[in-house]
C-alpha cells in the first residue's frame, strides 16, 4: 500500500537553497546508488536510459522512498528522495543532520543493527520490514524494502541506501 504522500511531496531545494546538496556530488551519488543497487541486486532503480545528469530528478521523483547514509561510526543521513522526506516528515537539511538509527524506534534500534550488519556482509537484504518513526512522531511499516551496500567509483564502501517500496501508518 501507497499513500499519496509522495505525490505532494516537494522536489529537492534549489540549489541556490543553502540547505541543496551540491549538484555534483548529488550526480555522482545518485549514479552510485544506481550502479551498487544493479550491481548487488541485478534490478534498475531507474530507467537505465535515464542520462546521469537526468538522474538525480528522476530519482527525486520516484514513486518510492531512496534513503542513504555514509560511513561514520553513527551513521547520518546523507540522501532522501522527496517521498522519504515526506514519509519521514522531514526537509532535506533536517534529514541529513539525523543519525540513521534514529529512523527506527528505540526498541527497534538493536534488530535495525543486526540487519545492517548482515547487509555489510552479504551486500544486500531483500523483503524488509520493519517500524519507522516520522519526526512528527507517525509510527509507520515500510514494507518490500531494499537495503544494500552502496559503494564508491573504486569499489570502497561509500555507505548503505534503502529502497522502500511499500508503507502504512499505524
Amino acid at each position: 500500500w501507497r499513500p499519496a504522500i509522495c505525490a505532494s511531496a516537494t522536489p529537492l531545494p534549489h540549489a541556490s537553497s543553502e540547505a541543496a546538496p551540491d549538484a555534483a556530488w548529488l550526480q555522482r551519488h545518485v549514479a552510485r546508488l544506481r550502479e551498487s543497487y544493479r550491481r548487488l541486486t541485478g534490478r534498475d532503480l531507474i530507467s537505465p536510459a535515464v542520462a546521469a545528469a537526468d538522474a538525480p530528478a528522476a530519482l527525486d521523483a520516484a514513486p518510492f522512498g531512496i534513503v542513504s547514509h555514509g560511513t561514520q561510526a553513527d551513521p547520518l543521513f546523507n540522501y532522501a528522495n522527496r517521498c522519504a522526506l515526506a514519509l519521514f516528515a522531514m526537509d532535506w537539511a533536517g534529514f541529513t543532520r539525523l543519525p540513521s538509527r534514529y529512523s527506527a524506534p528505540t526498541a527497534d534500534r538493536e534488530a535495525r543493527a543486526q540487519l545492517l550488519a548482515r547487509v555489510a556482509a552479504n551486500g544486500f537484504a531483500d523483503d524488509y520490514r520493519g517500524l519507522r518513526v516520522a519526526a512528527d512522531g507517525r509510527r509507520f511499516v515500510i514494507e518490500d524494502t531494499t537495503i544494500w551496500n552502496v559503494t564508491d567509483e573504486n569499489g570502497q564502501p561509500a555507505g548503505q541506501a534503502a529502497r522502500i517500496g511499500r508503507w502504512h501508518d499505524l
